[in-house]
């Protein structure tokens, strides 16, 4: 694109198109909508709510909750929710067979909200480390996290959340080649419009230590995932797995953790031109939520702030936490923020 021409001082002055609040919004480059936003929710098998203490404001949810939450996303705007189950330890084994038990937390969920919450999207992750005792995403043995046969049991988790009434899945894994069989598995059973939105690139990441402690994998955890989740100084390395994800079949993209990898959620984005989407993960979250409370940082503003951050790099949408704070803030919050 050929750069702006404008005048010198005094005849181009840049704050005239900042003086005022409509100035400010008829020129804004990039617009945060409530549609642009996917809402995570915990979820156990227990009765009521429980508390996160990494993660302040955020609950583990009983089914009926997850299913409230799920009303109150489509009141607020929101158009989906991300399901994560918090998976009783007497259940987690070696093999992960509770991963695609049809009537496991996750699906089990899904298909209560499908009941009685029918327009909104909801997201099943594909990943074993909630079922997992080792705490891996994928099948430990000797010490190695096992590629294929890890993928065997993606399948068959996938087509059972596909068969709970999931409408699309978020295989976070990071194994190699499992988007190509999870969607040839698909279409052989008939499941031809679920939406697949790969992590394709998850790096391994200090960020993720509050979402472990909300469905209790972090205790379980042996070793690292670093030979699986990519390096965090990597982008190329991430656009080969872009192009691989979508020549697998994958229609969607998601860059995890958010705010650190803006600039790749920009190349993606750009050099692909394919829906791609940020998750900004429960550390992100954390951090502002401990500055807010400390009366360092103005939450509001920050969440619209960092929010807006992703759209202006590019992202379609947003996974965060505090999807329904940014839906209530963007109708009623700060004048530059709001859309009505």
């Amino acid at each position: 694109m050929q750069a702006p021409i404008s005048a010198g001082f005094p005849a181009f002055r840049g704050r005239r198109l900042r003086s005022r609040t409509g100035i400010r919004r008829l020129v804004r480059e990039n617009e945060l909508s409530v549609a642009d936003l996917v809402w995570p929710i915990f979820v156990h098998d227990k009765d009521g709510s429980e508390t996160i203490e990494a993660m302040p404001g955020v609950r583990r949810l009983s089914l009926d909750l997850a299913v409230e939450a799920a009303a109150e996303a489509i009141t607020l705007g929101i158009p989906a929710v991300a399901v994560f189950p918090c998976v009783a330890d007497e259940l987690k084994t070696q093999e992960c067979e509770e991963a695609w038990n049809p009537n496991n937390l996750a699906n089990r969920t899904a298909r209560a909200i499908r009941r009685d919450v029918p327009e909104i999207e909801v997201m099943l992750d594909v990943a074993l480390d909630p079922y997992n005792s080792d705490g891996h995403d994928g099948l430990l043995r000797d010490g190695q996290i096992l590629n294929d046969e890890t993928v065997d049991c993606l399948v068959k988790q996938a087509l059972g959340h596909a068969e709970s009434g999931a409408t699309m899945l978020g295989p976070s894994d990071m194994m190699d080649g499992r988007i190509g069989r999870i969607r040839h598995a698909l279409e052989s059973k008939g499941y031809h419009d679920i939406i697949i939105i790969s992590y394709t690139a998850k790096y391994a990441s200090a960020f993720y230590g509050p979402f472990r402690d909300a469905v209790r994998s972090g205790m379980a955890l042996k070793g690292d995932k670093d030979t699986y989740q990519m390096d965090f100084g990597n982008t190329d390395e991430a656009l080969r797995m872009v192009q691989r994800d979508l020549s697998e079949g994958a229609d969607a993209l998601i860059v995890k953790p958010g705010m650190p990898y803006l600039d790749l959620c920009h190349r993606i984005s750009t050099h692909f031109g394919t829906p791609t989407f940020a998750y900004q993960v429960s550390g992100e979250y954390a951090m502002i939520e401990a500055a807010a409370a400390q009366g360092w940082i103005d939450r509001d503003k920050a969440v619209l702030e960092s929010l807006t951050a992703f759209k202006r790099a590019g992202c379609s949408g947003v996974l965060t936490y505090f999807a329904p704070l940014a839906a209530s803030l963007l109708d009623h919050g700060p004048a530059s923020f709001r859309v009505g």
